[in-house]
C-alpha cells in the first residue's frame, strides 16, 4: 500500500508563505503525475497545481504566478511554494499521486489533507 505523509501547512498572515511537502512511501516504480488540490469548507476540491512525470506544470488561474509545485524524484516527494499568500487560499491542501506499481499498474492515491490557514 501507497501512503503519502503531507506537513508544511499551518497559519500564516496575509503576504506571507509557506512549503508543503508530501513524500510517498511504499513499493513504488514511478508517477505519472503528482498533484496539489485543495477544499474549503462547503465549497468543492478543485486542482491547485500538477507535475507530470516529464516535468509539465500546471496550476490555477487563481494562483498562477504565486505559487510553484516541484518534485524531487530521488525522495518520492512532491513540494508547493506558496508565496503572496491571500485569505483566499485558506483551505484544506492534499496530495494526489496516480502512483506506477512493481508490475506496471496505476493506482491514485490521496494524502490526509493539512490545513492552511491565511489570516488578514
Amino acid at each position: 500500500q501507497v501512503q503519502l505523509v503531507e506537513s508544511g501547512g499551518g497559519l500564516v498572515q496575509a503576504g506571507g508563505s509557506l512549503r508543503l511537502s508530501c513524500a510517498a512511501s511504499g513499493r513504488i516504480f514511478g508517477f505519472n503525475a503528482m498533484a496539489w488540490y485543495r477544499q474549503a469548507p462547503g465549497k468543492q476540491r478543485e486542482l491547485v497545481a500538477a507535475i507530470t512525470n516529464g516535468g509539465s506544470t500546471n496550476y490555477a488561474g487563481s494562483v498562477k504566478g504565486r505559487f510553484t509545485i516541484s518534485r524531487d524524484n530521488g525522495k518520492n516527494t512532491v513540494y508547493l511554494q506558496m508565496n503572496s499568500l491571500k485569505p483566499e487560499d485558506t483551505a484544506v491542501y492534499y496530495c494526489n499521486a496516480d502512483v506506477i506499481g512493481p508490475i506496471s499498474q496505476v493506482q491514485n492515491y490521496w494524502g490526509q489533507g493539512t490545513q492552511v490557514t491565511v489570516s488578514s
